[in-house]
């Protein structure tokens, strides 16, 4: 793609790093087949290629976009499925992240708007306060029946729309935080093989306490000692994906210092993350980071320490297997698959934990989730999530499993087919306790 930025605007390494993606676009639309938004929609602007031309223009122009190319922007889910699929390389992850960090600083959104971004931006990150706004969510569920509910109109992404989605996710009952959730160590059980550090995440210790609590039991059990590092918390990807890039490195830079901190002092053979959206943001630290002198070099030191669980119990094997007889449908989450690139090591381990793998019809597109998109877009996420549903529930499963507890919550809302982490179910196959959802 021919770009025409000026040396002025070159002068800034992230207009530069830009221009370099554009650049490598050849405008083949291949990307277009495998957008969710676009196999919805088939509208070109609401492919990566209309966008990939919309931010180019913002950027080349230096100017603040129209609303339409706001609209259509705020549309893309980041699942990242158009970087599996282009064939020139694309880095389309790093060119909306700029694009919405452009926007955010130029462009005036509504004031409804405004506050429910910030309202997002604060709370996600927060898992105290998080847990806190759940409780009061829980009282106000209710008020969801008042609120008019998603349409088949795209554009429906209005604030009584978003706000009804948002009380809908609300969980039925919020418990406490977890004994595992905060800085502790966890030894390892019998010969110590590895030594980890566990990111404890933001949202997962609220939704989705279990996780972190198998996936302790888990590692250990199979002689990886566990410790929860002071200082280490929100990945960033919350505040990154609504354009707030200061705050998300300000979240960088706590857990880099933490876990090198750790990592010098005791020693660390990985970081290990059981919520793919987190992992794929903290394997990017070093571009979030590029730009820095001082914390590049550390900012790469832990993106190739970090780990999903899955990459971790496949260097050590499963150990004392009683097979589970029951059928699974895996669930390849958008930032595990296209993010990470992890794809097989999740199956296998569940094959080798006993359990019949399916791989689910249209795997590639997003089930809807995409972090805080269920409730900034909420028609489209549903429409999503019901095609999700409908090819998983095709190959008829006993259980659902994935890699991200936001895709696992945000599926069983639309299903009566239990769903677990691939992390709970590996736990429970080598000794540890049924997944609630199966209970």
């Amino acid at each position: 793609m021919q770009t025409n930025f000026t040396l002025a605007q070159l002068a800034d390494p992230d207009t530069a790093r830009s221009e370099q993606i554009l650049r490598k676009c050849v405008h083949c639309g291949f990307c277009t087949a495998t957008c969710p938004t676009f196999v919805l929609l088939g509208d070109e602007r609401d492919s990566p290629r209309g966008r990939i031309y919309f931010i180019k223009a913002m950027l080349e122009g230096d100017r603040a976009p129209t609303h339409q190319e706001v609209r259509h922007v705020d549309r893309c889910l980041s699942c990242l499925s158009c970087m599996t699929t282009c064939p020139s390389g694309v880095n389309y992850m790093h060119l909306v992240d700029h694009g919405r960090h452009h926007i955010e600083e130029t462009y005036t959104r509504p004031v409804a708007d405004r506050l429910m971004r910030r309202l997002l931006a604060v709370l996600m990150p927060r898992p105290n306060l998080f847990r806190w706004a759940m409780v009061l969510g829980w009282f106000a569920k209710p008020l969801a029946l008042l609120l008019p509910s998603a349409s088949s109109d795209p554009g429906g992404a209005t604030f009584p729309r978003r706000l009804k989605a948002m009380l809908e996710a609300v969980p039925t009952s919020v418990t406490g935080p977890s004994p595992v959730d905060h800085p502790q160590t966890f030894p390892a059980a019998g010969a110590r093989r590895k030594r980890v550090a566990l990111m404890p995440g933001c949202g997962q210790q609220v939704l989705a306490p279990e996780v972190n609590e198998a996936t302790v039991r888990l590692l250990t059990r199979h002689g990886v000692e566990v410790v929860n590092v002071a200082g280490s918390g929100c990945c960033g990807s919350s505040v990154l994906h609504v354009g707030e890039n200061e705050r998300a490195v300000e979240l960088a830079k706590a857990n880099i210092e933490a876990w090198l901190k750790e990592a010098d002092g005791a020693g660390l053979d990985a970081i290990v993350i059981n919520a793919s959206g987190c992992g794929t943001t903290v394997k990017d630290y070093g571009h979030m980071l590029a730009d820095d002198p001082v914390w590049k070099p550390r900012a790469e030191r832990v993106a190739k320490l970090a780990k999903d669980v899955s990459e971790v119990m496949a260097e050590v094997g499963l150990a004392n297997v009683t097979p589970q007889p029951l059928t699974v449908a895996y669930h390849a989450a958008c930032s595990m698959q296209h993010g990470q690139r992890v794809i097989e090591p999740p199956k296998k381990l569940l094959r080798e934990a006993g359990f019949t793998v399916k791989d689910v019809p249209e795997s590639h597109l997003c089930c809807g989730w995409a972090g805080t998109y269920q409730v900034l877009q909420p028609v489209l996420s549903q429409r999503l999530r019901a095609r999700k549903v409908a090819n998983i529930e095709s190959v008829k499963p006993d259980v659902i499993a994935s890699g991200n507890f936001g895709c696992n919550g945000n599926i069983a809302g639309g299903t009566g087919i239990p769903v677990a982490h691939t992390v709970e179910l590996l736990d429970w196959a080598t000794g540890g306790p049924k997944p609630r959802s199966l209970q």
